[in-house]
């Protein structure tokens, strides 16, 4: 398959400014091509993943892909999808955020090194340069009011109003879009589907300075939805970030295979490399042997590897493993603080306490001295994967994670977390 075409299988391609045109031009030579974020968070979360993927298969398929940062941008703010103004951050925030979001492509692409072949810039370094008389004249001058009502990334937002600094932000990407057709030769764009509007308008800018026969185009990645019809990215716990210590390694796993059957083979194409013949054979397993879950755990493998490393993969399957078997104890306190983060909590001091006073009197987890004695001698209680059924049971440190936690098991699937103070 050409890259189109893999591009087209995948189900990544939702607008072309020109099909046939690029598909001539990718054909016929290797052609340098650009995705930009924003710097409004100091992490990606994995809906931003899905542009990036796309410029690593076209720079797999022989072509020279540019990651831009938006430095420049990012002080100004995208209208795009959304219905109110943005509150703006302060430039020492921007640029904090910029040099988070530069390591993590430093280190998913392995950006701005030679071996990669993928360039990272910043808009910050051109247009903060670029004197306000000089936008007007130079850019403004070939902006139609009309042409820039009419976008939907405008005309959106007109009853609730748009301030002109976001208004003006399709001139400025448009200026993003010709400075890098004419300094580093590309000659593709690729966003999201609300991107569209920006896009078509750097098409436009770069074909009045350059001239009609200037070859550039557009490409949009459609909106991704879950089956039931919400935005694919967030958990009931709000985004998948891609930095660790907002979402850690074994949640980002989990995230990936706790995904619907009806969802799972999208994904795979979305945001794996493997090829097709793989993700057939495992389209087919989701249809025959369902309860395997091996397209979920395919997909946990190939995200959680990429994002964090094969070091990271091994411990959240280690971690996942051990939860299912109930084998907790060789679990690292460190590891226990990060899975059962979410679980009920309470507080007992160190030291020594008996089991049923611990479990009623103190962390309240029985409700009751008769409910706790009669779950201990049915042997539904167990402390660091050990079942425990003597009521007289004495707790002390050799029954916690590094002297900072108690983990008790009630029954098969209930977990609660005492933390040691």
């Amino acid at each position: 398959m050409t890259i189109l075409d893999e591009l087209e299988w995948r189900g990544a391609i939702n607008q072309q400014t020109d099909e046939e045109g690029l598909k001539s031009l990718t054909e016929e030579k290797s052609i340098a091509l650009y995705c930009g974020i924003d710097p409004s968070g100091d992490s990606m979360h994995v809906g931003h993943l899905i542009p990036f993927m796309i410029l690593k298969r076209f720079q797999l398929a022989g072509h020279k892909p540019v990651i831009l940062i938006g430095g420049g941008t990012g002080s100004i703010g995208d209208p795009s999808g959304r219905n109110s103004e943005r509150v703006l951050q302060t430039m020492d925030k921007i640029m904090d955020n910029a040099d988070k979001l530069s390591a993590q492509m430093r280190k998913l692409f392995k950006a701005g090194s030679e071996e990669s072949g993928i360039k990272l810039v910043n808009n910050y370094d051109w247009l903060s340069g670029l004197s306000f008389l000089d936008f007007l004249r130079d850019f403004g001058k070939e902006f139609n009011i009309n042409t820039m009502l009419a976008k939907d990334v405008v005309s959106s937002r007109l009853d609730t109003g748009i301030s002109f600094t976001e208004f003006s932000y399709q001139i400025i990407q448009s200026v993003d879009f010709l400075h890098l057709f004419q300094n580093e030769g590309v000659q593709l764009q690729i966003g999201g589907s609300d991107q569209w509007g920006n896009i078509t308008a750097g098409l436009d800018l770069i074909r009045k300075k350059e001239g009609a026969e200037a070859k550039a185009f557009g490409l949009t990645i459609p909106l991704l939805l879950k089956a039931d019809g919400t935005k694919f990215g967030k958990s009931a716990d709000g985004a998948i970030w891609l930095d660790p210590d907002k979402t850690t390694p074994y949640e980002f796993y989990q995230f990936w295979f706790n995904q619907d059957d009806r969802d799972v083979v999208k994904y795979l194409k979305y945001f794996t490399f493997l090829t097709k013949d793989e993700i057939d054979e495992l389209a087919e397993q989701v249809e025959t042997e369902p309860h395997k879950r091996a397209a979920q755990k395919a997909l946990a493998e190939e995200m959680t590897r990429f994002v964090h490393g094969k070091e990271a993969l091994d411990e959240a399957i280690s971690i996942s493993q051990a939860l299912f078997s109930g084998d907790i104890q060789d679990l690292t306190a460190d590891q226990i603080a990060t899975t059962f983060k979410d679980v009920p909590s309470s507080e007992a001091a160190k030291g020594e306490h008996n089991l049923v006073e611990l479990l009623v009197d103190i962390t309240g987890i029985e409700p009751s001295r008769r409910q706790a004695r009669e779950d201990i001698k049915n042997g539904a209680i167990r402390l660091k994967g050990s079942q425990i059924q003597d009521v007289d049971y004495v707790v002390s440190e050799k029954d916690s994670y590094d002297n900072r936690f108690i983990i008790v098991r009630k029954g098969k699937k209930k977990y609660f977390l005492i933390n040691l103070v």
